[in-house]
């Protein structure tokens, strides 16, 4: 198996440090706001990993961090911290902030079936573990004291632009925390942070009552559970600059080498026309919005698929429609095919060899489409892409009925004539929606579409309603 290492700047042959045993640790959400279908990228990257490296005979352990204190709005520290923003702006505890998002996530998480890692930790439950590990970077000689809190000595550490290729001497101050005239170096970064009164999560330490600097929790809790040396770390490409950077920085101060063998980043989603994704321009959903409006969230993983993971992709509805079709039409497929086939053995080997490649997604969706053309028999093909599927992950054993695409166009179209309060018209397209044989729910934020079971359709769309 061959994976693009960015380390080291090319793919290369993946070797665990163990036989068929695989340690991950992949960078999770700051659980401040809802996780959207752009944030949801990189956990069905990552998804997909595992996915392969289950299906090639190697043992997994997948842990994943749920960052709930001490992140900035800035990666350098800097800034308003996220879950007191979110508190704010909705009236809660940073406490009950972290519960509701995190809850959000992992239901994100079973709509677009990902894979349930094997740990998912806290870092307000793992205070204890940052504090011992900036000790023994303390202890090392690589870190010192200031006003501000426990920095990093990057100064002691020749090697610490490497990873980015950065340029050291171009950094400035980012802002507050950073602005520290007893700091060393300019990128020295912040391992515990004191003297912020009005922080609302704080905890004692041996450098005084303060919060961990963002980047601790993540070699804390990865080296607890995976070792102070393990096999893969995953993240946005995001975190190359900064957050990845400083991880592999205290990896060294506290062990005296890289944490990972292996560093894996996914590319961005943006929006249509490489707009960033922003609620205010209308290009942020969450799966739970899809899910409401009717759309199978699937039908976002197989979007997904269609794109490399390193490479990203740009979203839209009209995206997200046009991926739908060959979802449902596949899904289909599957539900008219009988069971009882055999698995190709050359499909399957040349299956094997793009899984292998880096994860090639789009060329096994290819793939996929060439067995349905083939001359296999339905059955032999059935059990072909079924067996594909326990990598692609999109559930296409299941038979599932979705919503028609003409259906949702008009519950939409319901939608928006009723926020500029056309009640008359809102209530000719719900009478469309439900001669087409479906019932609209109205939520606070949106709508949800279900089958009408005292309604009978036919094949031709005709309901049996006056008959």
């Amino acid at each position: 198996m061959k994976i693009y290492n960015t380390a080291e700047r090319k793919k290369t042959e993946f070797k665990p440090i163990r036989d068929k045993k695989v340690g991950i640790y992949s960078c999770g959400p700051t659980v401040y706001w809802n996780q959207h279908l752009g944030n949801m990228y990189a956990y069905l990257s990552w998804d997909v990993l595992i996915r392969t490296l289950k299906y090639l005979g190697f043992e997994t352990k997948w842990v994943m961090n749920i960052t709930d204190v001490g992140h900035l709005t800035s990666d350098g520290d800097t800034g308003e911290d996220k879950m007191e923003k979110g508190a704010k702006k909705e009236g809660l505890t940073v406490w009950e902030v972290a519960k509701k998002y995190e809850g959000q996530f992992m239901e994100s998480v079973r709509l677009l079936n990902i894979t349930n890692p094997d740990v998912i930790c806290r870092a307000t439950e793992h205070i204890s573990d940052q504090i011992e590990l900036a000790k023994r970077i303390e202890a090392n000689g690589y870190a010192y004291m200031t006003d501000v809190g426990l920095r990093f000595d990057t100064g002691k550490f020749a090697d610490y632009g490497k990873f980015a290729n950065l340029r050291l001497e171009q950094m400035a101050d980012s802002g507050r925390l950073d602005a520290d005239p007893k700091k060393k170096n300019q990128a020295d970064f912040l391992l515990w942070i004191v003297n912020q009164p009005n922080h609302i999560m704080q905890w004692d330490s041996p450098w005084g009552r303060g919060f961990p600097g963002w980047h601790i929790e993540c070699t804390a809790m990865s080296t607890r559970y995976l070792g102070e040396e393990f096999d893969i770390h995953t993240g946005g490409i995001d975190h190359i600059p900064v957050h990845h950077t400083n991880e592999i920085a205290q990896g060294y101060g506290a062990f005296g080498h890289q944490t990972a063998r292996y560093w894996m980043h996914n590319a961005w989603v943006v929006g249509k026309g490489g707009q960033k994704m922003s609620k205010s321009l209308g290009n942020v959903f969450t799966a739970q919005e899809l899910a409401e409006m009717g759309i199978n969230p699937l039908a976002y993983r197989y979007l997904f698929l269609t794109t490399h993971y390193r490479k990203g992709m740009e979203f839209s509805l009209e995206s997200l429609a046009a991926a739908r079709k060959p979802y449902e039409r596949l899904k289909q497929l599957m539900a008219d095919w009988p069971e009882g086939g055999e698995i190709d053995a050359d499909f399957s080997k040349r299956f094997v060899e793009l899984i292998s490649d880096d994860l090639m997604m789009p060329e096994v969706v290819a793939l996929v489409w060439e067995v349905t053309r083939s001359n296999l028999s339905s059955e032999d093909k059935r059990s072909t892409i079924l067996e594909m599927d326990r990598v692609l992950g999109l559930d296409l054993e299941r038979p599932e009925e979705a919503v028609s695409g003409d259906v949702v166009e008009l519950a939409n179209a319901r939608w928006a004539v009723k926020k500029k309060g056309d009640w008359s018209e809102a209530d000719r397209l719900r009478k469309l929606i439900q001669e087409k044989g479906y019932i609209i729910e109205d939520r606070a934020d949106g709508f949800k579409l279900k089958r009408d079971q005292t309604v009978k359709v036919s094949e031709k769309g005709e309901t049996n309603e006056g008959r």
